[in-house]
This record gives C-alpha cells, sequence and structure tokens, in this order.
C-alpha cells in the first residue's frame, strides 16, 4: 500500500513523520519548509527516488506524484495550509492541534467536504500498545460504566524553544494546553466513546520565564531560549470537562511546574463501574484493577511493547495508509479535531472569565 507523498514543514516532527512514512513503504517525492535547507536535507534523508524540495507549497502540490502531504508546520499555518492541500484534491496527515480556533477548523472542514482527498489528524497517543489495550477492553465492556478520567502530562522545566514560536501565541495558539492537553483530552474522550463536551471549568497560568534570562530548565526542545524572544502564553493548566452522560474528565498540564521528578505520575486514569486503571501513554505494562469470582484482582494483558512511541507513529500511518489507498474512514477525523478544539478554546475562555462555561 504505498503512494506519494509531500511534506510540508521539515523541522523535528516532519522529520519524524519522513522517518515513518518511510518504515511504511510510503514514497517521499517532495519537500518544502520555510527554511530551504531543512526540505532539502529531509529529501536527501528521507526521499524517494526522483524526488525533490521545491520553493514553495504550491510547487509541491503541482508536482505529478504527490497523493497526499503531511502538514507539520507552526499551528498558525496549519489552516492556511490544509485548506490548500485539500483544495488540490490531496490526502492530509494534519499535526495537532487541528487549528488555533474553531472557526479555523470549519475552514479546514468546509474544504474538506469538497475534495476529493480525506483528512486525518495527527492524534498519535490513541496509536500506544498500551492505549490500544486499554480501548479493547472497553469496547469489550469490561470497564463498565466509565464515570471519571483523570488526563495528565507534566514537565518539571521543559518549556519548548523559550522565546519561539512555540511561545508566542499568535503562532502557537496557547501553551501546553493547545501543545500536551490536545494529545491527553483527545486520548480521554477516544477511549470514552467520544461523548459531547459540554461545560467546562478550567484555569491556566505562567509563573515561569519571566524574565526569559532567569529560567532554569531540565530541557530544551525546539532550540534554546531566545532573551528577546517573546512569552506570552501559559506554563500550566488544569481543567474539569462535563460530557454528556455524566463522563467527567479532569485535565492538568504544565510546561513548568516545581514538582519533584517522578512524584506526580502521567498517563491516562480510567473510572469504572467494572475496572479501573492508571496507565502510562507510552508504557510498556498496564495494571487493571477489576473482579473475579468475587475477588478484588489486579489484571495486566499482555500485549507487545517494544518500542511503544514508534508503534504508535507506524500505528497512526497504517491508518493513513488505509485512507488513502482503500478510503477507509479517517481514524481521527476532522470533526473529532473540531471538537477538541472547541474544548480548548472553552478553557480558555473559562480561565479568562473565571468561571464554568459552555462549550461550543
Amino acid at each position: 500500500m504505498t503512494f506519494g507523498l509531500g511534506m510540508i514543514g521539515c523541522g523535528g516532527i516532519g522529520n519524524v513523520h519522513a522517518q515513518t512514512a518511510r518504515r511504511a513503504g510510503i514514497k517521499i517525492m517532495g519537500a518544502w519548509d520555510i527554511l530551504s535547507d531543512r526540505a532539502a536535507l529531509l529529501i536527501e534523508q528521507h526521499g524517494a527516488k526522483g524526488s525533490q524540495a521545491v520553493p514553495s507549497i504550491d510547487a509541491l502540490l503541482a508536482m505529478k506524484g504527490i497523493d497526499a502531504v503531511v502538514v507539520a508546520v507552526p499551528n498558525d499555518r496549519h489552516c492556511e495550509c490544509a485548506c490548500a492541500a485539500l483544495k488540490a484534491g490531496k490526502h492530509v496527515l494534519l499535526e495537532k492541534p487541528m487549528a488555533l480556533s474553531t472557526e479555523q477548523c470549519d475552514q479546514i472542514l468546509s474544504a474538506a467536504s469538497a475534495s476529493a482527498g480525506q483528512l486525518q489528524i495527527g492524534f498519535v497517543c490513541r496509536g500506544t500498545p498500551a492505549a490500544l489495550t486499554v480501548k479493547q477492553w472497553i469496547d469489550a465492556g469490561r470497564f463498565g460504566e466509565i464515570y471519571h478520567i483523570k488526563a495528565s502530562l507534566y514537565r518539571r522545566r521543559g518549556i519548548p524553544g523559550l522565546g519561539g514560536w512555540f511561545t508566542t501565541k499568535k503562532h502557537s495558539g496557547g501553551g501546553p494546553l493547545i501543545d500536551l492537553g490536545v494529545h491527553v483530552i483527545d486520548l480521554a474522550l477516544h477511549l470514552a466513546g467520544h461523548p459531547k463536551a459540554q461545560r467546562v471549568s478550567g484555569a491556566t497560568w505562567s509563573k515561569f520565564g519571566h524574565p526569559i534570562s532567569e529560567y532554569r530548565y531540565t530541557s530544551m526542545w525546539a532550540g534554546p531560549p531566545k532573551v528577546d524572544g517573546i512569552f506570552d502564553v501559559e506554563d500550566g493548566a488544569m481543567a474539569l470537562i462535563r460530557c454528556a452522560g455524566g463522563l467527567t474528565i479532569e485535565v492538568n498540564v504544565t510546561w513548568a511546574a516545581n514538582i519533584p521528578e517522578g512524584s506526580t505520575k502521567d498517563g491516562i486514569s480510567i473510572w469504572g463501574s467494572r475496572a479501573g486503571t492508571n496507565f502510562d501513554i507510552f508504557g510498556k505494562e498496564v495494571s487493571i484493577a477489576t473482579e473475579e469470582h468475587g475477588m478484588l484482582v489486579d489484571i495486566k494483558p499482555q500485549f507487545e511493547a517494544t518500542n511503544p512511541m514508534e508503534q504508535a507513529w507506524d500505528q497512526q500511518y497504517r491508518h493513513f495508509q488505509e485512507m488513502v489507498v482503500q478510503r477507509k474512514t479517517p481514524f481521527a477525523t476532522g470533526a473529532q479535531g473540531r471538537s477538541l478544539q472547541a474544548v480548548i478554546d472553552a478553557v480558555y475562555e473559562s480561565s479568562n472569565l473565571n468561571r464554568e462555561v459552555e462549550i461550543g
């Protein structure tokens, strides 16, 4: 199941896409990046025979042999690039978040509805071995009624590229809520069967990196701090989301916090009437608390998890191939991406208003 792929954006995440596409046997035929040397390097390392780096997105979309594209540019370019690709009739794998707002999501959905191509959103966490195993248990009814989910990702000092586009709201749309929160909120909704999120009470804060020159960090990806850059987004967020049917979802995400390493678990906690679990999204095992034969037991389902991160990316590309070649329904749809963006927008609104708000 191979086809020709074009890369729009050739930075760190674009290269992860390229590596995964190669493992899947997909031919990377063209690449564009605002920094032309990055596109050239990606083609040199991952391009198929006859592939080339091109000077513009229009040139990429006009190339023969490109059936689909990956959009892996900064968040503020998602809408523009996805719409252009869909209007050109290409299938699109669009990195998360879908866009900066529900209004932009609607523009993308409109372009998708008029396109010969289909749209898949890059919610890669759905495909980890742990998440797939828990989903199988849930779909088999073994968790019973799921009434609460806690979704958390913590970093002690991990603000990405402080002072760059990640921390500039007009480019990123926000901080860890729109960066990390989209992953865990989407996974929580996906595991629960996509109930409609109705109301949210949220809070965001920015306590570190002011001034940027005084920020002390344990990790710094997306480039070193830019002391003369911009940091106008949050570095932590929390929310309580109320869904139709009574499910509640508690969200906690940080880029920076004074939390001792390892003291607070990342991952997803699921509270069900028949079973429950807390699992590391990229972990290699899952323990499920349940009852059997009148006894309280912890069950550890067996599954292959040799490299959960790589396996999750491979799973995403299996679905992408099926969408492009077999015209199957996207694994993560644009409608789901839009619904998630409505939740993110509502958390920011709730934080600004200091009260619970309706979603949508």
